[in-house]
């Protein structure tokens, strides 16, 4: 026992904390957090599996990663929306799932009601009939997410914070967002380079609780939010998870790679008809989308290393919003490569997946796991969780690390360094 006699030491103080509540929360109730929520409650009934989550199926050394994080049956949920319907009824308009799935947590999800969002039509100019919103400055919403977060904590509750909601336009930084000085005199300002993405990062990090970017957005991503996380000794990461058609191209491009293929072009599309794709459809959310896609080829390859064989490639990302497909994504890829003496081969891949079926174990993934890490200490930028991110935070020697391969090894090293902490 510790010299006060209240909890245990090491491995043991460890057990403890992981047996106090964990609060997920989510600025955005929609199709992915809604798929999570319900994922969980079905799962911790023994009513389905959570596949795709790496901390339920994954291990380190022959010990199951779900001895070193929050059990299933200890975390809790809460969201901000700009909309104001409750879980359950986000579901059923989702459809994602079905109704014999949502038939046994109806009551469960019926509860989740979502807070009042700090939200700005100029970021996300596709949504319409939004009036689930908190009103004020930006610094006066901020402080309204952290009454939010505290009243959750009031029962002892450990919190992470995973942003789930829209990809926001592309918008460079501006003056403000260089020194958290700045940025905290333009959140009193309203000032509009301000994204209210930036607003929930703001908050969690002055509540003290980790918070991982979801979306394209620049979001923690910007010299002032880095400022405030090191000051608070906050982990944090991002951005974009890596779901779907970026996940194929972190294995493929390794691959060619590592054959010493070379590679003409690249040519991926998809059609998307939820929410997400809704928002995408506008150009300046489609931007910030890109920018993560694109970069994804440039660090995997290395053309400088091998000019000959990736020193010009033509590298095209296309989204198109399709209504009857749903949450039903489809992503087709064309691969245009060249090998011995020059010959020409193709490679094409048409992956129909599930959105919101492949985000779900990410955003369950990374909140216990930024719980793991802030319960040992760390702080800053994550970027050993890379692994689940289009566009991972760069590492301290400056390198972003996207093969998939790699990002595993580095992953379940650095879970292997908390594990032998609390030996």
């Amino acid at each position: 026992m510790d010299r006060d006699g209240d909890i245990p030491s090491g491995y043991q103080r460890e057990r403890h904390l992981m047996t106090t509540p964990l609060r997920i929360v989510l600025p955005g109730l929609g199709a992915v957090s809604t798929t999570l929520m319900a994922g969980v409650m079905l799962s911790r009934k023994g009513l389905s599996r959570p596949i795709g989550a790496v901390t339920e199926y994954g291990d380190v050394d022959g010990t199951p990663i779900r001895d070193l994080v929050t059990s299933l049956d200890d975390i809790r949920f809460a969201a901000w929306d700009p909309f104001g319907e409750d879980a359950l009824t986000v579901a059923r308009n989702s459809n994602v799932l079905s109704d014999a799935d949502l038939a046994p947590i109806a009551d469960e999800l019926a509860a989740v009601t979502p807070m009042t969002a700090a939200f700005d039509e100029r970021w996300v100019q596709a949504l319409e009939g939004v009036t689930h919103v908190k009103t004020g400055t930006w610094m006066e919403q901020a402080e309204e997410l952290i009454e939010d977060i505290d009243a959750f904590r009031a029962a002892g509750e450990r919190v992470v914070m995973v942003w789930c909601g829209s990809t926001e336009a592309y918008r460079p930084p501006s003056a403000a967002h260089f020194s958290l000085a700045d940025f905290e005199r333009a959140l009193k300002e309203h000032d509009p380079t301000i994204a209210p993405s930036q607003v929930y990062a703001y908050a969690a990090l002055r509540a003290g609780i980790p918070y991982a970017n979801g979306a394209p957005n620049i979001s923690v991503d910007i010299p002032a939010l880095l400022e405030l996380a090191e000051r608070q000794s906050v982990p944090i990461c991002g951005k974009d998870f890596k779901t779907g058609q970026t996940l194929i191209k972190t294995v493929l491009a390794p691959a060619l790679r590592a054959r010493k293929l070379g590679i003409r072009g690249w040519f991926s599309t998809n059609i998307l008809g939820n929410r997400d794709g809704l928002v995408l459809d506008h150009p300046d959310n489609f931007r910030s989308k890109e920018v993560t896609k694109l970069g994804v080829l440039e660090e995997l390859l290395e053309p400088e290393s091998q000019p000959d064989l990736y020193g010009n490639i033509d590298h095209a990302v296309r989204i198109n919003y399709y209504p009857p497909r749903g949450d039903e994504k489809e992503g087709w890829d064309n691969i245009d490569l060249f090998g011995w003496l020059d010959y020409p081969m193709q490679i094409k891949v048409n992956f129909l997946c599930r959105d919101s079926i492949l985000a779900a174990p990410i955003v369950l993934d990374l909140a216990r796991l930024l719980d793991l890490a802030a319960r040992h200490g760390e702080a800053g930028p994550q970027d050993w969780l890379g692994f689940y991110f289009k566009s991972p935070m760069e590492r301290s020697d400056g390198h972003i690390e996207h093969d998939l391969f790699r990002q595993e090894t580095i992953l379940l090293e650095k879970i292997r360094s908390f594990m032998v902490s609390t030996a």
